[in-house]
């Protein structure tokens, strides 16, 4: 049987602004299993990203429970967070988030600094997530060199590159043109069917989101 990698009961986030509670997501009771590829779809202001960035650890539930890729996650300091998020989450962004000062391979082999590889190691990992998606022959190029669907692919080979255990990608074709963004969506079916990576995406778009096994709508906080 597929393992759970998310399960959440009952989670409720709310901010504060002033002494106004403002909720932002209701109610959620989610799961998903490795192996699969979920798309979140939902107007702005939904919760989306709120969602995905609590599955990753960068934001915390104000109730409920939530356990990803084997451990409660509201459980954890800081430090333990981003030490669990290097071994287990590759986060795909819409505006790429490279560096510009850096080489595609040194954008790539960022993630890689904080593992105990050696150069040689960091290099086969790096080079394998390129040929991946498809750049080994970019890889001294800087982000300036490439068109907008590379540098979402070197993005992706960064997310890729630690082999993790899960794959949150938010709004990963919203910035690129149609012929881009289906061959983003492409790359991202064959992470999911080649090589078995449980993938959960934001986005807007219903053709991104017909590559998905699973469609889940968040709608005013709470998902349906």
């Amino acid at each position: 049987m597929p393992e759970q990698i998310v399960r959440i009961a009952d989670l409720y986030k709310s901010y504060y602004r002033d002494s106004i509670e403002i909720p932002v997501l209701r109610n959620i009771n989610f799961e998903i299993q490795e192996g699969e590829f979920l798309a979140l779809m939902g107007p702005s202001g939904s919760g989306k990203t709120t969602l995905l960035n609590m599955i990753a650890g960068i934001d915390q539930p104000t109730s409920g429970t939530m356990s990803v890729a084997g451990e409660d996650i509201s459980r954890l300091s800081d430090s333990e967070l981003a030490r669990w998020r290097s071994r287990h989450i590759g986060f795909i962004f819409q505006f790429y988030n490279l560096l510009p000062v850096l080489m595609a391979y040194e954008n790539v082999e960022l993630p890689l600094l904080l593992t105990k590889l050696s150069k040689g190691e960091r290099r086969e990992h790096v080079e394998t997530a390129l040929n991946i998606v498809g750049l080994g022959d970019r890889m001294k190029h800087y982000p300036r060199q490439l068109s907008g669907g590379q540098e979402q692919r070197v993005a992706i080979a960064r997310a890729i590159v630690t082999d993790p255990t899960l794959i949150l990608a938010d709004e990963p074709t919203g910035d690129l043109d149609k012929q881009s963004a289906e061959e983003i969506m492409t790359l991202m079916t064959r992470l999911n069917t080649e090589f078995k990576k449980t993938i959960i995406m934001v986005t807007h778009d219903p053709r991104a989101a017909e590559k998905a096994r699973i469609v889940r709508h968040l709608d005013k906080g709470e998902l349906n």
